[in-house]
């Protein structure tokens, strides 16, 4: 498929309390102040308060792409480095922060950014919890207001910084993140009762000697596949996240290491009402294929681009040709993770 490129995210430039921008905020308002409230009933259920920590962002570990930490803050290591499957007109960098057990199961996080963000550069927060019986949920974007809501309790949480800059503009510098998790109090997520399964589109990745969205460089012959959300991103060299890939020829069972093709928050697997954009579309059905077959959002990908293919899913290519491909063509994707566990992965290997 043709390498895409992203395009600059508007303006969004922000420092520390006292500097020439305010900070960012991300996922949770900052309540100014409490309301009045008549005392509770000497029976009434008190919810716990909310468990608050700060991230240590010196310590990224070897799931870190591309990011360094100086001078108090984490940014783009090098402004040429981007996914293999989005172009490389941006830099990019990822990072990974270590897991924080909390000392009881919570199903809502928070998190308040201090960074400075040029008009050409941007930080998205994901987290995501693991659970007692060790199983993760999908990554889920805290973002500006809105708190990631997780689909089963946990009692680890992880954060996960992603950072982008204009190709020769300065990067974003981060200096503190704030987390914040507690429990909704509502029934846990029905486990589903299968993985849910699409006929999707698949193209080849190629790509040899690039660099996955998890800081895998692509070999000949290799064994992953991109999906169009980073909601299903697995850490380098694991499966936490994998999909079961049926072509012409066989089956194959591969992680989910890169993000694309076209689209980067289309996670069209999970319900209408759950998916971080194009909740209008149905179950299955990526955006992609949507805008190229009937003209969806006015035959467009999220960046605004022409969709040229309706590929939902790009293959390596020791998978692609594994499964009995030799063009672009139709294959059954089983989404491992979503059976049976309420949105959650599988146990980390």
């Amino acid at each position: 498929m043709p390498t895409p490129s992203l395009p600059c995210r508007g303006p969004r430039t922000t420092r520390a309390p006292g500097a020439a921008a305010r900070p960012l905020a991300l996922a949770g308002a900052v309540l100014a102040g409490a309301a009045l409230t008549a005392a509770p009933a000497a029976d009434a259920v008190v919810p716990p308060a909310p468990v608050s920590w700060r991230a240590d962002l010196s310590r990224t570990g070897a799931d870190g792409v591309n990011v360094r930490y100086d001078s108090g803050a984490l940014r783009v290591r090098d402004g040429s480095v981007s996914p293999a499957s989005l172009g490389r007109d941006r830099g990019y960098a990822s990072a990974v922060l270590e897991a924080h057990r909390v000392d009881r199961p919570v199903n809502r996080v928070t998190a308040v950014l201090d960074a400075t963000v040029p008009d050409a550069a941007n930080v998205e927060v994901d987290v995501r919890g693991r659970a007692a019986d060790g199983t993760w949920t999908e990554w889920r974007r805290a973002g500006t207001g809105t708190p990631a809501e997780l689909p089963r309790e946990v009692v680890d949480v992880q954060a996960r910084l992603t950072l982008w800059n204009a190709k020769g503009e300065p990067t974003a510098a981060v200096r503190a993140l704030t987390l914040t998790a507690d429990d909704t109090g509502g029934a846990p997520a029905e486990p589903a009762p299968a993985a849910f399964s699409a006929r999707l589109y698949a193209t080849r990745e190629g790509l040899v000697g690039y660099t996955t969205a998890n800081g895998h460089v692509i070999r000949e012959d290799d064994h992953f596949v991109a999906l169009p959300s980073r909601r299903a991103l697995s850490p380098k060299g694991s499966t936490q996240y994998s999909v079961q890939v049926c072509g012409p020829a066989r089956c194959e069972t591969a992680p989910v290491w890169d993000v694309g093709p076209w689209n980067t928050h289309d996670d069209h697997w999970n319900p209408s009402a759950l998916r971080e954009q194009w909740k209008d579309l149905p179950q299955g059905l990526p955006e992609a294929q949507a805008a190229y077959e009937s003209g969806y959002n006015a035959g467009r990908d999220e960046f605004g681009r022409q969709v040229a293919n309706p590929a939902g899913i790009d293959l390596a290519d020791g998978t692609f040709y594994n499964v009995g491909l030799y063009d672009n063509g139709w294959v059954a994707v089983t989404y491992l993770w979503t059976g049976g566990t309420g949105g959650a992965a599988a146990p980390a290997p």
